[in-house]
């Protein structure tokens, strides 16, 4: 299961154990399976969702989970907006057309960095403020993105199945006016969140030897370890070709590939109204 979601192939190496005896290897792998295997490893994304509502003490239980996450200083720097206005919600999904989940999902949250707290308290407790930096900014966001995460993880455990929607800062004005967020807060995704109906997709991710490093960053092997990566998944879940993106600009290439589709994706400039809408929510990012 492991090497099927990092992208191993038959002739890739696996995770390394450093230390381990083989036989020790063959256990841990065993238990990272079976342990993982219901986990966080399967985590599948879920767009299509049964009419059922998502019970309130359901709910409950999982933003309880959710904000245990891990908090920079525990200074807890997120917000969540849960959209059970079907107007507001339905206004969301209509500025993502291609993305119908979003209005129909039987709940939509959206979760912000939240440093509007901190500074109404030091200003309650009649303290400076001097920490308006790109690093508070970045503290906020990581924050919010926890949450998230454990809020799925927690989700995902008590039968519901979640689709996070980053393509709601492609309309942050609009959204930061529908749900009234003040200066000081800022979205960092929706969440579609319901009981699925359908088995949900996974995703191959890169392997390790692309994104575990050992006391200093090494991407010698990047075009090598690309190559085989794209292959692999391709392999699995050929990319259609109608989904190929900007043929207009780059035509259509056989085989087309994760590394492809994520060239062409950010060939184009993306939400370049993000950082004026920061800084104009109060953030000075110095």
């Amino acid at each position: 299961m492991i090497s099927g979601r990092v992208g191993h192939g038959d002739g890739d190496a696996a995770p390394s154990t450093v230390g381990a005896s083989s036989e020790a290897r063959v256990r841990l792998r065993a238990v990272l399976d079976l342990e993982l295997g219901a986990g966080e490893v399967s985590h599948r994304t879920h767009r299509r969702y049964k009419p059922d509502l998502v019970p309130d003490d359901v709910l409950e239980i999982v933003l309880a989970a959710a904000l245990s996450a891990p908090s920079k200083s525990d200074l807890q720097q997120v917000a969540i907006v849960l959209v059970k206005n079907r107007a507001k919600q339905a206004a969301i999904g209509g500025w993502i057309p291609d993305m119908p989940w979003i209005a129909t999902a039987p709940l939509f949250m959206v979760f912000c960095g939240d440093n509007r707290r901190m500074r109404r308290v030091a200003e309650l407790r009649g303290r400076p403020f001097p920490n308006d930096t790109l690093d508070m900014f970045m503290n906020a966001a990581v924050d919010a993105g926890l949450v998230l995460q454990c809020f799925i993880t927690a989700a995902a455990a008590l039968g519901l199945g979640c689709c996070p929607i980053s393509v709601v800062r492609n309309h942050v004005e609009k959204l930061a006016e529908l749900l009234a967020l003040p200066a000081g807060v800022f979205p960092v995704a929706g969440l579609c969140v319901g009981y699925p109906s359908q088995t949900g997709w996974s995703s191959m991710r890169l392997p390790p030897a692309l994104t575990v490093h050992t006391d200093r960053y090494d991407d010698r092997d990047l075009p090598a370890q690309l190559e085989a990566y794209d292959r692999r998944r391709e392999a699995r879940h050929a990319t259609p070709r109608e989904s190929q993106r900007y043929v207009d600009r780059f035509g259509y290439t056989e085989p087309y590939g994760w590394s492809e589709d994520k060239a062409r994706q950010y060939s184009v400039p993306e939400r370049h109204n993000f950082g004026p809408f920061v800084r104009r929510q109060g953030f000075a990012l110095a």
